[in-house]
């Protein structure tokens, strides 16, 4: 039947009086089958008849409110039909249309299919401009009136009692649709679909807004203005974050920021910033609350870290690079909120936070907070008015602060002063390094000289690790190694002097190495083609812990003529010479020596007297020697039982022990001291072994710190289990507690540490408790946070939702809080790895004990997966037997339209995941499993960046959103939003089906 037909029809019915259904009986009758009445705008035929006169025609009328209730024409076709009629003078035509849109409004839904769903969208926007297009005519017929009833024109049409209905009557209808969130979310959706629609919307909302301050009507001009405001929010509805934690204390911040201080100095700042920031969003930690825990992390890490080098990166870390970590927080988008505000609430809270701040002015010797304060005041983060406000209140707590007033204690130079100072030191000093030094190196070695006294050396260190410069001292102390290479006709001043450039670089790289980790050099390799010297010698010689090396390696065997003719030179009376020595060659040979003279000693042919001339000899002018001999010494002594090790190690010994004598190099004891502590941690491991001590305890000298934190004939299981029983009753994580999880980690691996540490989770039926575990354990597992996140989401959490003997432990509170744990492991791993920010501790981290992702998640989909066998083995009837059996749409996402890596192990696991959590909430069995799985993905919208393309949300198969909305705590519109990748339009449609089924 064609629309003239139709129309034809209409007239016809109206012309013999037919009765409604009577009407509805014989044009049924006509119709050809099969075809629907929207495809004949039939809502848009009825309407433009009834409509044709100054009022409705109340038969045909009636003809379109039977459609409407027989379900014979959709809701969007007659929203649509509605908002084609712009003849507001009509009164009465646009007050039946409003009654007409009240038979229907409150219940607007689709059952069809995802267009139909798309239609009802579109024709909502439309409907919405429609009504704010009647709001602004109304509006503007009122303002006229006014000015006639002034006396300065003709009258318009109308009563003003009568407009004023009209447009209240149109206010009404407004605001029961918007107030809708289910509308809003179809219009949002709309919006999306079809971007230049909405600038009819904007247009609309322009010009009633321009035609509200004309109107006398108070109360109806707020409820327009409401409306209007409604309007304007649809396309932020989904940044509207909810109300932030009730509680002031973050143990996750606090931990994470702990971790990085105590192991991660040289890290680079943005990932650091990018991962608080990351933590506050999921959490909701108010600016000024998270700020405070940053602080209180910074000062008990000051006050608890072990003396020398440890507390030397405490201070660089507080006062140089967390002020720049805040500087690049201030960056962020801080809504309508200033950031130094919130820096300046911050401080003012941690003002009363007196025994704290009191402790750790103790410990430093020094006003910690008044210098915090200037660092923030250049840096911009606090005003001039704010810092000297603040540093008064410090002032006046600060006089009836215990201090330790001693002669001894004022002679002390506090730590953060002279790291302030450092800061501008290493710039001068990579200058001066930087410079030509081939015609004289005199003055370079006084810069150098000057760097080894007291702790010089750690101070800078520190202060270049915190401010990122590190690296780039490391690669111009390897060049200045590689320097004392070209000699040509030297005299023996000159001799001299490169011997010691020689040594002094080798010196400070070993102990870069020992204390910031080889990462810091091996991972940024040399520029040049040739490997240098240091870099060699690093890989293949030179102890580490958790690194083996073989005493037999060729690296240790080189030429062995050379070798003779230095044992020849150590052994012989007469004094060392320096000129044209090549230093590279002497210490890749000191091994091979080394060799012989153990075994020439362990034969009888030399006594210990002429052993110890012979280590004399090695240590008495160029200290690099010595650890070259102590390093293979290692690996030698690693090797022998415990009967065969004294003599190797009384060797140690005597390499140890530092020589007084006239004849010495320059800088001598300066260098003494570096080589005693490298050599000490060298050989740290193999004494302990023997239960023997390198040397009497000094006094004032502490032991290496964070060793031997196991505790000895204890099972790691009870050592994991009491440490983290002890850090739940304590609330926060200490960095000797890190350190200890670390050694866990590296001894049980990463799946026998996970699994524990989530057993820890399950064991917790109190809810406030679970919260603090899953803070506690998030930061914890910030230790390798992509290696534990692939176990937890690709092993961990499989197990315990395809065994039914394990559901019982998934119920709440356990259960809710693994689903929080989870969500935020997931969340943080994927954000880190995909802008490839891990950290060298993690990149040096052993893989063994990780699964084989390949075969248990298989590229091909013909091959049946360990997780498709998983899924299929609970259920009566197989839901997904093996990915050959799924149909594409079964398990299609937004992750394989955006054409995401699927060869990535982490992308994946959580594809596979949410495959699983879809087979879930398809099969017939609920129980605490599908409570978790609700609860999942209750939190994957709490915690989401709002609207992110790209986010973990990508890998949820589209056809799971419709069973998302069965359950009763996800069955909201903005849940579905916020599930559905809206940038799609399949997304837009999957979401527009789901919403408008509610």
């Amino acid at each position: 039947m064609k629309v003239v037909n139709l129309k034809q029809a209409i007239l016809q019915a109206w012309k013999e009086r037919w009765s409604d259904y009577q009407w509805a009986i014989n044009i049924k009758r006509n119709c050809p089958k099969g075809v629907t009445w929207d495809y004949l705008n039939l809502a848009e035929a009825l309407m433009e008849q009834a409509m044709i006169g100054p009022s409705p025609n109340p038969l045909i009328l009636s003809y379109l409110k039977y459609a409407i209730s027989s379900q014979m024409v959709s809701y969007a076709s007659v929203l649509t039909a509605m908002s084609k009629f712009d003849d507001f003078s009509r009164e009465l035509c646009v007050k039946s249309l409003l009654e007409i849109m009240d038979m229907f409004s409150h219940r607007l839904s689709c059952h069809g299919k995802a267009e139909e769903c798309i239609g009802l969208c579109r024709s909502l926007l439309s409907a919405v401009v429609w009504l704010l297009q009647g709001c602004a005519w109304y509006c503007e017929r009122l303002r006229e009136q006014q000015g006639a009833a002034a006396g300065q024109a003709v009258p318009a049409p109308g009563s003003a009692a009568g407009v004023e209905a009209s447009l209240k009557a149109c206010q009404e209808r407004l605001e029961k649709l918007i107030k809708s969130t289910k509308n809003r979310s179809l219009i949002h959706i709309a919006r999306l679909e079809e971007q230049a629609s909405w600038a009819n919307v904007e247009q609309a909302v322009l010009k009633l807004t321009d035609s509200l301050s004309s109107l006398t009507n108070q109360t109806l001009r707020g409820k327009l203005e409401e409306s209007v405001s409604l309007v304007k929010s649809i396309p932020q509805m989904l940044s509207a974050q909810g109300d932030p934690p009730v509680h002031t204390s973050f143990p996750s911040v606090h931990a994470f920021v702990m971790l990085e201080g105590t192991m991660n100095l040289t890290g680079d700042t943005q990932p650091l910033v990018e991962q608080l920031m990351m933590i506050k969003r999921m959490q909701r930690i108010p600016s000024p609350l998270f700020v405070l825990e940053i602080w209180k992390a910074c000062f008990t890490g000051l006050i608890e870290s072990p003396e020398g080098t440890e507390e030397l990166k405490w201070t660089a870390f507080t006062f140089l690079k967390i002020p720049q970590v805040l500087l690049r927080l201030k960056k962020y988008p801080q809504g309508d909120k200033d950031f130094m505000e919130d820096v300046n609430t911050a401080f003012e809270y941690l003002l009363k936070l007196t025994p704290l701040l009191d402790k750790a002015d103790q410990r430093c010797n020094c006003d910690c907070l008044s210098l915090l304060l200037q660092e923030c005041n250049k840096l911009g983060l606090l005003s001039e008015a704010n810092t000297n406000n603040l540093t008064s209140k410090r002032a006046e707590d600060r006089e009836f602060a215990p201090r330790l007033k001693t002669a001894e204690n004022a002679n002390i130079q506090p730590n953060p002063g002279l790291i302030l100072r450092a800061e501008p030191t290493v710039t001068n000093i990579l200058k001066t390094v930087d410079a030509d030094h081939s015609k004289s190196p005199e003055g370079l070695l006084g810069v150098l000289g000057h760097m080894l006294s007291g702790k010089s050396l750690d101070l800078l260190l520190a202060a270049a690790a915190a401010t990122g410069k590190l690296k780039s001292f490391a690669r111009k102390f390897i060049k200045l190694n590689e320097f004392p290479k070209h000699m040509s006709g030297e005299g023996s001043k000159s001799a001299s002097v490169r011997a010691l450039l020689f040594d002094i670089s080798f010196l400070m790289l070993c102990h870069v190495v020992q204390t910031y980790g080889s990462e810091l050099i091996l991972s940024d390799p040399s520029p040049s083609g040739e490997v240098p010297f240091f870099e060699t010698w690093l890989q293949t010689c030179m102890p580490e812990e958790g690194k083996t090396l073989n005493p037999d390696h060729p690296c240790f065997r080189p030429e062995s003529g050379k070798v003779e003719n230095l044992v020849a030179l150590l052994n012989s009376t007469s004094e060392m010479k320096l000129v044209q020595m090549k230093w590279h060659e002497i210490c890749l040979n000191t091994p091979g020596a080394i060799l012989e003279v153990l075994n020439a000693w362990e034969n009888g042919v030399l006594s210990v007297e002429n052993v110890q001339k012979i280590t004399d000899n090695i240590k008495g002018k160029v200290c690099s020697m010595a650890i070259c001999a102590v390093a293979w010494l290692v690996a030698h002594v690693r090797m022998l039982g415990l009967d065969e090790r004294e003599k190797p190690q009384t060797m140690i010994r005597q390499l140890m022990t530092p020589m007084y004598g006239e004849s010495t190099l320059q800088f001598y004891n300066e260098r003494v001291v570096i080589m005693t502590s490298i050599m000490e941690r060298m050989c740290a491991d193999v004494f302990q072994q023997t239960g023997l001590s390198l040397r009497p305890p000094v006094e004032g000298q502490d032991p290496i710190p964070y060793r031997n934190l196991l505790p000895p004939r204890q099972p790691i299981h009870e050592a994991l289990h009491s440490q983290f029983r002890e850090v739940l009753n304590k609330g926060w994580v200490d960095s000797k507690a890190l350190h200890l999880f670390e050694n866990l980690l590296n001894m049980g691996g990463v799946f026998w540490f996970t699994n524990n540490l989530v057993k820890e989770l399950l064991k917790e039926t109190r809810k406030e408790w679970a919260l603090r575990v899953v803070e506690l354990l998030y930061s914890i597992f910030c230790l390798d946070s992509h290696q534990i996140t692939l176990t937890l989401l690709g092993t961990i959490l499989p197990n315990l939702l395809t065994d039914p003997a394990h559901w019982h432990s998934l119920t709440d509170p356990p259960g809710k809080a693994l689903a929080k744990l989870s969500v935020w492991c997931a969340l943080s791993a994927y954000s880190s790895h995909h802008k490839g920010q891990a950290s060298a501790r993690q990149r040096k981290r052993q893989r063994e004990d990780i699964e084989d992702y390949n075969s248990l998640f298989p590229l091909d989909d013909t091959q049946p997966s360990k997780l498709m066998r998983l899924l299929s083995s609970n259920e009566d009837e197989p839901v997904l037997s093996s990915p050959g059996d799924r149909t594409m749409s079964s398990s299609l996402s937004a992750s394989q339209l955006h054409a995401v890596n699927m060869r990535d192990p982490l992308n994946r696991v959580l594809a596979n995941l949410f495959l699983l959590i879809s087979s879930i909430l398809a099969s017939k069995t609920a129980g605490p499993h599908t409570q978790f799985v609700q609860s999942f993905m209750q939190e994957c919208v709490e915690c989401l960046e709002q609207g992110s393309r790209g986010s973990i949300l990508q890998f949820m198969p589209f056809t799971m959103v419709s069973e998302l909305v069965k359950l009763p705590a996800l069955a909201k519109p903005k849940v579905v939003l916020s599930i559905s990748d809206l940038t799609l339009p399949l997304g837009r449609r999957v979401a527009a089906k789901a919403i408008a089924a509610l």
